[in-house]
């Protein structure tokens, strides 16, 4: 039996998780978890970062991609956000670029709406320019 094999899917979604959104920000919210989140967070760490994320269908860049798109639908600007940011930052293999980001937001718009890709480029231009990688506007 491998050290995968024996892992819990607890586990097996934490890896998940931090190897997407970085060990700062998973660290982050589980020093956030409490008595009254705690089942939550175990709940989206077995389900969607072991279940979902794991599933070998999709690479990360490919789910990363349909996140963004599923959150600008949602108008769930605080997690398209931190999205952008693990995207930006992740591992290469599933790093998203600018370009990427951009593209995901075009589609959004014509199949969710303007408004909320006018939003959505707001969001992220601000994360680029915090990155140096769009120039700060005049």
């Amino acid at each position: 039996m491998s050290t995968s094999d024996s892992m819990n899917d607890y586990d097996k979604g934490m890896v998940n998780r931090r190897r997407v959104l970085g060990d700062a920000w998973v660290d982050k919210s589980l020093a956030n978890s409490n008595a009254f989140n705690g089942e939550f967070q175990a709940l989206i760490t077995r389900y969607a970062w072991h279940e979902i994320w794991g599933r070998p269908a999709f690479g990360d860049k490919t789910r990363r991609l349909m996140v963004l798109s599923t959150m600008i639908a949602l108008k769930a600007f605080e997690e398209f956000a931190m999205h952008v940011r693990a995207g930006l930052d992740g591992p290469l293999d599933s790093r998203l670029t600018p370009e990427d980001i951009k593209e995901v937001i075009l589609q959004a718009a014509i199949y969710c709406g303007v408004p909320a890709a006018n939003h959505a480029f707001a969001v992220a231009g601000d994360i680029l320019r915090e990155k140096g990688l769009l120039a700060a506007t005049p």
